[in-house]
């Protein structure tokens, strides 16, 4: 069974595309083939990764709007095992697009679904990034994944706009989407000079319990250098503090799901 995850946070800077680059490119260096799906009209997971805007000739924008088929837009990285479906500025006008399809909610389930098996056998997990925001293409993300990781980050406020984003969760889980399900809360930018960090750190833990993840990803600037190499950071500086957090972050996720580094036969 392949395993659908959306990483979603509708605050911006938060370090949500860095996690979806890493954890899709740590799954990938772990012998589990996995495709990153750019949700957001940036296109920062698909510049993480080194595709350039010339290089997304075709986009999951195409995708959406029935232009191309879903696997003619599935696209290599310089990663082994790890694809992309990249996304481009267009995306954000597809909200306009589909407006009057009352179905509009599932538009990106519904690509998945019809392709499900010729998903399910390439690719171990799909990773959803999802935009900054709690638009039409963040719902299109919550009715099509299966599990939710949602980075927190370690600041004041953070957990007061979080509670916006649980209850939208709710809401798509009750009337949309029954089995999504919030796989784990993942502490980003925690600095361990700051008693702030584990102010956050223990308020966490107090609403969500086991939910929160026990790997941290601490502030480190070669987080921050990776994106213009085009390289997540566990590829750019494996032994940076930042490399190390993803690490132990990507092996924990792997617990939750029983499985290991999966071997070549």
């Amino acid at each position: 069974m392949n395993h659908i995850i959306g990483v979603i946070n509708q605050k911006g800077g938060v370090g949500k595309t860095t996690t979806a680059l890493n954890l899709g490119s740590g799954l990938a260096l772990k012998n589990f083939s996995t495709l990153i799906i750019d949700l957001d009209p940036q296109g920062n997971a698909s510049t993480g990764v080194g595709l350039d805007q010339k290089e997304r000739i075709n986009s999951i924008y195409e995708v959406l709007i029935d232009r191309i088929n879903f696997f003619d837009a599935v696209q290599k990285t310089k990663i082994n095992k790890l694809k992309i479906l990249a996304a481009t500025p267009e995306l954000s006008g597809l909200e306009t697009e589909i407006a009057n399809d009352q179905d509009k909610a599932f538009v990106l389930k519904k690509k998945i679904e019809k392709n499900y098996i010729d998903i399910t056998r390439e690719f171990n997990f799909v990773i959803i990034d999802c935009p900054p925001s709690l638009s039409l293409l963040t719902i299109m993300a919550l009715v099509a994944s299966q599990k939710l990781v949602v980075p927190l980050q370690a600041e004041f406020f953070a957990l007061e706009g979080l509670s916006q984003l649980i209850k939208t969760i709710d809401r798509i889980k009750n009337r949309l989407n029954p089995g999504l399900e919030i796989e784990g809360i993942l502490l980003t930018m925690f600095d361990k000079r700051n008693k702030l960090s584990f102010e956050v750190e223990k308020e966490a833990k107090n609403f969500f319990g086991n939910k929160v993840f026990n790997s941290k990803i601490p502030r480190n600037v070669r987080i921050s250098e990776a994106p213009s190499h085009g390289l997540p950071v566990i590829l750019y500086d494996p032994n940076s503090l930042g490399s190390q957090g993803y690490k132990e972050f990507i092996n924990e996720f792997l617990d939750r799901f029983n499985q290991t580094e999966k071997k070549v036969a």
